[in-house]
């Protein structure tokens, strides 16, 4: 048994579908009143639990659960409820990783790239302590994440025990099928699909920096697919505990995307630059590409699905679901 959290979201859901092949999956989330779950309608899951009810599950599942997979978090960069995030993003994170402590239970999470704030210090997934003082995220939840990093290292720094097996994954932009549900938070990608499909035109937010063209705008574009199988592997192999990029460490830009959305639909480009609304000036990241030494270093498949490819795949399966 695979404890998922945050199983009916984005990357869970589709870790949830690939983990079942291999075995029963507990899904730890909320749904909530919109089409969430629609992500998991074809997935015969194990077992539904909320997040209040974890730790009567984990009093009772004890050592019986093969890995605790942690991708449940408050994850709008938005939002303004710093103890909401707490609670989710810091404190239950904690306490998962310390029943996996307890019971020698492999424990992956997802950190984010949000630590890294601006970028100004580069993307690099070292872990040493002032390295990640130095970071500063835009973001309460980039905040969150970045908190929650520092304090396992710190544990694992003083001789505290740790899972037998763990890794931090900071994640970088990922996209591809089940974000529908996530309202604003959704990839250009994804929040796009219908638009373009009956014709309208694509809108992206211009620059207000000089070193940066409108729609020159880089970020490391990862499908979700090649994150699943990220995730797979260090289930199945033995690797150092650490923090870990993934991303497909090549950065491109938000006018390479949008070639890659039209050409998905088989039409002609259609773009335009609209204004960046003020609450993401100054919190707008220009710039990511994941260093992806670490991740190649141990064995792992580093994310390389190209745009096309994985764009291609996004709106084949949205067409399906949508009929």
């Amino acid at each position: 048994m695979i404890l998922v959290t945050g199983g009916a979201g984005f990357i869970g859901a589709n870790l949830v579908e690939a983990l079942l092949r291999f075995g029963p999956v507990t899904v730890c989330d909320w749904f909530g009143q919109d089409d969430k779950w629609k992500n998991l309608r074809h997935c015969a899951v194990d077992r539904f639990i909320f997040p209040e009810q974890l730790s009567d599950f984990l009093e009772r599942a004890g050592s019986g659960l093969a890995a605790v997979v942690h991708m449940g978090a408050v994850s709008a960069t938005t939002e303004r409820d710093v103890d909401l995030i707490v609670r989710s993003n810091l404190q239950l994170s904690h306490t998962l990783w310390q029943f996996c402590t307890r019971r020698g239970i492999p424990f992956i999470y997802a950190s984010s790239a949000a630590t890294y704030g601006g970028g100004s210090l580069g993307f690099d997934d070292r872990s040493d302590p002032d390295y990640l003082a130095s970071l500063r995220p835009l973001n309460a939840y980039g905040w969150s994440k970045l908190a929650f990093d520092r304090q396992i290292l710190a544990s694992i720094a003083r001789g505290e025990p740790a899972p037998p097996r763990w890794a931090g994954l900071k994640f970088f932009n990922v996209y591809g099928p089940r974000e529908q549900h996530k309202g604003t938070m959704r990839s250009v990608m994804t929040s796009n699909f219908e638009r373009l499909r009956d014709g309208d035109t694509l809108r992206l937010f211009k620059s207000d920096r000089t070193d940066y063209s409108d729609g020159g705008q880089q970020r490391d574009f990862v499908y979700v697919g090649d994150c699943v199988a990220v995730v797979e592997w260090m289930l199945k192999n033995t690797f150092p505990g650490d923090l870990y990029n993934v991303g497909t460490g090549k950065a491109q830009s938000w006018l390479d995307a949008g070639r890659a959305m039209f050409a998905a639909l088989d039409q002609d480009p259609r773009i335009e630059f609209i204004d960046m609304p003020a609450n993401l000036i100054g919190r707008y990241q220009y710039f990511t590409e994941a260093n992806v030494a670490k991740l190649s270093a141990i064995g792992a498949p580093v994310p390389g699905t190209t745009l096309q490819e994985g764009v291609r795949e996004t709106y084949r399966y949205m067409a399906e679901e949508a009929q």
